[in-house]
């Protein structure tokens, strides 16, 4: 009884602090999606600056985690490209907050699987096959469905944000080409500490032409360093909050919980922020959550088969093994007596 008690005690500990860490992502999320600013290159540059000097700091000072041994031509073949996407992404998505409502984008947001799996198609990281595209096609057209439906639609800010969505698609597709293929790991730390200071460089550039000219000129600018810093701290913390979710519960589980994160974001935008939202607009998006929802699982079935084939592989191969050694033995154990 009381071994059967401390089971249930463990197997309640684990879903408690299952729930923990998605309740911690999700509220990082929206600390950091919520903070509205017209200059969405000068908050991505401080959010990037603060997160390459903890980063720094964690790595050099304190030692958390080891750094990657990396060459500097792997460092620009490799690291480059996708900080250029990733600086790119987050510019766009963070000048898209400022056209759209927060439910549209997180509508918009659900785009995703179909743009990584159709630039895997593309770049021959994944195989084209009919049921995964028709999948993808639904989910387009529930966005589309819930575009027609929305209030405060702006072209621009549309295209601001499927931008982001293709930019974060190719370096996401592009970390498996360049990065994992060649046997590199970077968990969110030491991506931090080797992408931030290139996201920083491709951002200045755009910085001095279109935001840096506004600003000076804007004597009412007042540099809040408990509220940036607040900010910049919680986006640090929610690249650590991905890696603590995925190590401690499993990548599954992040994305049925980005799902949960996307319900409850255009819930607290209608009810608190007082955005608009259509019932065309939840029609069409619960359509494109089904969509998701059956790509996750069948990514889930495709795991759970390869994995499958991987233990029968091992156990076949383990037989043989132990099949080879018997015929060995007994190969040696004739001759011991036609010697004898």
């Amino acid at each position: 009884m009381g071994k059967g008690g401390s089971l249930s005690d463990s197997v309640l500990k684990k879903i408690l602090l299952s729930y923990t860490y998605v309740a911690i992502w999700i509220f990082l999320s929206f600390t950091v999606i919520m903070y509205n600013w017209p200059y969405p290159i000068s908050l991505t540059m401080i959010h990037m600056s603060f997160c390459a000097s903890l980063a720094f700091v964690l790595i050099k000072v304190f030692k958390v985690v080891e750094p990657v041994s990396m060459s500097r031509e792997m460092y620009i073949s490799s690291v480059v490209p996708i900080g250029a996407l990733y600086s790119l992404s987050l510019w766009l998505s963070n000048s898209a907050y400022i056209y759209l409502s927060v439910s549209f984008i997180q509508m918009l947001k659900a785009l995703m699987p179909v743009a990584v799996y159709s630039i895997g198609v593309a770049l021959k990281r994944e195989s084209f096959k009919t049921d995964t595209m028709a999948n993808m096609l639904s989910i387009s057209v529930g966005v589309a469905i819930a575009a027609y439906g929305e209030a405060r639609f702006d072209v621009w800010g549309v295209m601001l944000q499927l931008g982001a969505v293709a930019f974060e698609a190719t370096r996401l597709v592009l970390i498996q080409i360049l990065l994992t293929s060649k046997g590199i790991t970077l968990n969110p730390i030491t991506s931090l500490y080797y992408v931030a200071p290139c996201c920083l460089v491709f951002l200045f550039i755009p910085w001095i032409f279109v935001e840096y000219p506004v600003l000076r000129e804007t004597s009412s600018f007042h540099f809040d360093f408990v509220v940036f810093g607040t900010n910049s701290f919680c986006a640090f913390a929610l690249n650590l909050a991905v890696f603590l979710l995925v190590g401690k519960t499993s990548a599954l589980t992040m994305n049925v919980a980005g799902v949960v994160k996307d319900w409850l974001l255009i819930a607290f935008s209608w009810s608190v922020i007082k955005d608009t939202v259509t019932p065309i607009n939840l029609v069409g998006y619960g359509l494109a959550f089904l969509g998701v929802a059956y790509y996750n699982h069948a990514k889930l079935q495709a795991l759970k088969a390869k994995e499958a084939q991987k233990k029968t592989q091992q156990a076949d191969d383990e037989e043989q093994g132990r099949l080879l050694e018997e015929r060995e033995s007994e190969g040696n154990g004739k001759r011991s007596e036609s010697q004898n």
